[in-house]
């Protein structure tokens, strides 16, 4: 009789759980589809309401229509689809790594691509000084290509030399440290040999700026994030295993090895992509991961699309942020998302039980 009870009251808490998790990720997506009509309607243009609605469907002035669809909307999908990615990649990076502070710029990632991008513009690549001392860009992807090229040969190392190690998560750690300081060392010396004007282009290129996102740029992105998130989705379960530690997942019958390779593959490319097409963007995916673990659990069924909706959501309300804040000026997305996840992050540390390392002693 007593083991009925318990399973009773288990049973009973798994499905409050289960209900629990839903409403959380039903709330995500309706909070996401909310700022995101909020974003569509404001901005620096002084627009009316009726004027954006009518122009959101094509109708009214020419100038409103090309407002809505070719300079809000474009940033506004890029900033849930990139949000998206950044998030789900730092969840999964976070438990094949078993590290709470890993992010999709732990190996090296994000800083390869800058110096890729810093190179190609020293070289005058999809650049160039205009006679009356501007620089003037005639191929911005040639810049977008070099700095792809050089995050993802990163990844390609980093996971090679870790593959000797069995994809030790403190190795792949420490290479990431390691490629991140080789290329901001590179990155430096390259900026400090560049003319004022290519510096101050190097400069902003290295910002995380949703303003570059056009629609093409939107379909390649999505086409890495979205077949990514299916495959980290299907490894969900061995995701759950993994998070008991790598004896328990061998118990399991993960192969650890593949689990981690493909992870950190993928993880990598999605981080890659969007880099080199909006730039660096700080703190999403090392933020929303641990925030909503708080929530909705370990349990990568829920974890996984709750990261992914939060970091869309919380990139929509940076950039929303962003073209508001400072009359006349877009600021830099990347540190909107580096304030408002400042505050989070630190939240986080002095509510969690155990430290980065471990429980407390």
């Amino acid at each position: 009789m007593e083991v009925m009870t318990v399973l009773q009251s288990k049973k009973t808490e798994y499905q409050n759980m289960l209900k629990r998790n839903i409403l959380i990720i039903a709330g995500l997506f309706v909070s996401l589809f909310v700022f995101t009509l909020i974003s569509v309607f404001v901005g620096q243009a002084k627009l009316s309401l009726w004027d954006s609605v009518k122009a959101f469907f094509g109708a009214g002035a020419e100038q409103n229509v090309r407002i809505v669809h070719y300079v809000r909307l474009p940033r506004i999908v890029a900033a849930i689809v990139v949000g998206f990615g950044l998030a789900v990649s730092g969840c999964v990076l976070q438990t094949v790594l078993q590290n709470p502070l890993a992010s999709p710029s732990s190996l090296g990632v994000s800083q390869s691509a800058v110096f890729g991008a810093n190179l190609a513009i020293v070289l005058g690549a999809g650049a160039y000084v205009g006679t009356s001392g501007a620089l003037n860009i005639n191929n911005p992807y040639v810049v977008t290509v070099v700095a792809f090229v050089f995050s993802f040969a990163t990844v390609l190392v980093v996971v090679g030399i870790s593959k000797f190690k069995n994809f030790s998560p403190v190795t792949v750690i420490l290479l990431g440290v390691a490629a991140t300081g080789l290329f901001s060392a590179l990155t430096t010396l390259l900026q400090y040999m560049a003319s004022d004007q290519v510096l101050s282009w190097a400069v902003y290129w290295s910002f995380g700026d949703l303003s570059r996102a056009s629609y093409l740029k939107i379909t390649i992105i999505s086409a890495i994030v979205v077949p990514s998130f299916i495959v980290f989705y299907l490894f969900r379960w061995k995701y759950n295993a993994l998070s008991g530690g790598d004896e328990t997942a061998k118990s399991l019958g993960v192969n650890l090895n593949v689990v981690r390779f493909v992870s950190l593959i993928l993880s990598s490319l999605i981080t890659a992509v969007c880099v080199s097409f909006v730039g660096v963007i700080g703190f999403v995916g090392i933020v929303c991961p641990q925030l909503l673990k708080r929530f909705v659990g370990s349990d990568n069924r829920f974890l996984l699309p709750a990261s992914g909706l939060f970091g869309s959501l919380l990139l929509v309300i940076s950039d929303t942020l962003a073209r508001l804040v400072v009359s006349g000026m877009n600021l830099p997305v990347g540190a909107v998302t580096a304030i408002l996840g400042t505050p989070i992050f630190v939240y986080i540390l002095l509510r969690k039980e155990g430290n980065v390392y471990g429980k407390r002693s």
